[in-house]
C-alpha cells in the first residue's frame, strides 16, 4: 500500500532547492490522491529540526524507527530532482518481501580504489556497491528498526562525512555480516524525456539548472589561491583553460610576481591549512571589489572549474540570501559538529554571506587551520546554512564512478595528480566539447580519461 511509504527528500534550506523539494513532494502526493490512494508521508530532510547532520540520515534512523517502525513497509529516499513514478515505484517495491532485511537502489562502484572512499576494497573496488542517489533508494522498516538498535548501542563516530552514500552502504554492509546493496532496474537516472525510460520508477533531471539569464561575468569575481611554488606549474594551467571565462580574476600568493600577476596579501605560505589566506581575501572582497559584485569564487591553483556553467548555475541563486555553495562534507555530524564545503571544488560566496562572516568575530584559530572547516564551523555558529551541489568535485573525474558522472553537467574538479589537466579541463568543463586550443581544434572523448 502507498501509504506505507515514507517518502524522504533530501531537500535543502536555500530558497531555490526548498521550492524545488517542495514541488517534488507536490507531484507525489497529487499522483497519490489521483489514484485514490491515502496519501503517503512525505518528508523534507531540512525541516527535520535538531538535526544539524540530518542530511547525513544515519543519525535520523532512531526517530524514523520509532514514528514509523510499526504501520510502515518502506523508507523511500530521494534527491529533489528526482522524478517519481508513483504507480510504477508501487509495483516495484511490492517484488520485495517487506517483512525482510532489504537495501535497493540503482548500484554504482569504483572502477579503482580511490582516496574519496580510503582506498576501500583495493584489491577490487568493484565488488562493493552503493547505490545512485539520484536515482532514490530504498530500506525496508526491519532493516531501519535493525539500524536504529545499533546506532543506540554504537554511536556513530565523530569523523568525516565526504561521500554518504558510500558511508551509508559501508554501515549497513557491516564487514560482510548486514545485507548488500540489492541493485533495481526500475530506479533509474535516465532524463524523464528518454526514450529508455519506459520500464523506470525513477527518473533525474541531469541538466545544469538555469533560472532565466546566466549572471553577468562582472558579477562573479574569482579569487586564485596560489603560492610561489606553484606560479610555475599550476598558472599556466589556469592560464590554458578557465581563465578567459572570468572577467574579474585575481591570484593571491606569497610573492608578488608581475608577469602572472600575483598579489601578496602579506600571509605566509603553509603547508597544512590555508585559513590566514582565504580570511585575507574575503576581507580583500569586501573592502576593494566593487560593491556591485555579488559572487566571490575562490578556488585553489589546481581546481579545474567552468564559469560559464556556475554562472549559469548561480542564476537560481538569491544574492540577497546569505548563500555558501559548493560540495558538501561534514564533520563530526554523530556528536553535533557542522557541515562545511570542501574547498578544492571551489567556495562560493554571496556578498551578504561574506559581510554577515566578517561581521562576526569568528576568525582563524590558527593562520594554518583548514580554511574550510573554519568556514563551516563559522556559519554553523551564524545559522547560515551552508548549499550544497553535487556538481563541484574535490577530485578528479577519475576518482568518481562513470554512471555518477553520466547524469551530471560539472562545474569543477580538483588536482592536477596523474591526469593532463588541460585536457581533463576540454574534455568535462569547456564551455562546448570543441574548443580552440593555441588555434587547434581539440576534442577529447570522455572514455579516454
Amino acid at each position: 500500500e502507498l501509504k506505507e511509504i515514507v517518502f524522504i527528500i533530501q531537500s535543502q534550506s536555500n530558497s531555490f532547492h526548498s521550492k524545488r523539494a517542495e514541488d517534488l513532494k507536490r507531484d507525489i502526493l497529487k499522483q497519490a490522491a489521483d489514484l485514490g490512494k491515502v496519501l503517503p508521508t512525505v518528508l523534507l530532510i531540512h525541516e527535520m529540526d535538531g538535526h544539524e547532520g540530518a542530511w547525513t540520515i544515519l543519525p535520523l534512523m532512531r526517530d524514523f524507527s520509532v514514528t514509523y517502525g510499526r504501520n510502515s513497509s518502506w523508507i523511500f529516499f530521494c534527491e529533489e530532482d528526482t522524478r517519481i513514478q508513483v504507480v510504477k515505484l508501487l509495483e516495484t517495491l511490492g517484488r520485495f518481501d517487506g517483512s525482510k532485511e532489504w537495501f535497493l537502489g540503482k548500484a554504482l562502484y569504483d572502477e579503482e580504489s580511490t582516496i574519496i572512499h580510503h582506498y576501500a576494497f583495493a584489491e577490487n573496488p568493484t565488488v562493493f556497491k552503493f547505490p545512485d542517489f539520484a536515482a532514490g533508494w530504498a530500506l525496508s522498516i526491519p532493516l531501519v528498526n535493525k539500524l536504529a538498535k545499533k546506532l543506540k548501542s554504537e554511536p556513530l563516530k565523530s569523523d568525516f562525512t565526504i561521500d554518504l552514500k558510500h558511508e551509508i552502504a559501508l554501515y549497513i554492509w557491516q564487514k560482510g555480516e548486514g545485507p548488500h546493496l540489492t541493485p533495481v532496474p526500475e530506479f533509474c537516472t535516465d532524463d524523464v524525456n528518454s526514450y529508455k525510460v519506459d520500464h523506470c520508477a525513477t527518473t533525474f533531471s541531469n541538466f545544469l539548472p538555469l533560472c532565466g539569464e546566466p549572471v553577468k561575468k562582472e558579477d562573479v569575481f574569482v579569487a586564485v589561491k596560489t603560492c610561489r611554488k606553484f606560479h610555475g606549474d599550476r598558472i599556466p594551467v589556469v592560464k590554458q583553460t578557465w581563465e578567459r571565462e572570468a572577467a574579474l580574476i585575481e591570484y593571491y600568493s606569497d610573492y608578488a610576481d608581475i608577469s602572472i600577476p600575483t598579489i601578496d596579501l602579506g600571509v605566509p605560505n603553509t603547508d597544512r591549512g590555508h585559513c590566514g589566506k582565504t580570511f585575507a581575501i574575503l576581507e580583500r572582497f569586501l573592502n576593494h571589489s566593487s560593491p556591485r559584485t555579488p559572487w566571490l569564487v575562490i578556488v585553489d591553483d589546481d581546481t579545474l572549474i567552468s564559469i560559464f556553467r556556475l554562472r549559469k548555475l548561480l542564476s537560481c541563486y538569491d544574492p540577497n540570501e546569505p548563500v555558501f555553495l559548493g560540495e558538501r562534507y561534514g564533520y563530526g555530524l554523530g556528536t553535533g559538529g557542522y557541515s562545511y564545503i570542501t574547498g578544492g571544488g571551489g567556495m562560493v560566496f554571496s556578498r551578504i554571506a561574506v559581510q554577515k562572516l566578517l561581521a562576526s568575530k569568528c576568525r582563524c584559530y590558527s593562520t594554518d587551520a583548514p580554511d574550510d572547516m573554519v568556514l563551516g564551523m563559522c556559519f554553523s555558529g551564524l545559522g547560515i546554512p551552508i548549499t550544497h551541489s553535487p556538481l563541484f568535485h574535490q577530485a578528479r573525474p577519475m576518482d568518481y564512478p562513470k554512471g555518477y558522472l553520466s547524469h551530471q553537467t560539472p562545474v569543477s574538479f580538483h588536482k592536477h595528480w596523474n591526469i593532463d589537466p588541460v585536457k581533463v579541463y576540454f574534455t568535462w568543463l569547456a564551455p562546448s566539447t570543441e574548443e580552440s586550443l593555441n588555434g587547434k581544434k581539440v576534442g577529447y572523448n570522455r572514455e579516454d580519461l
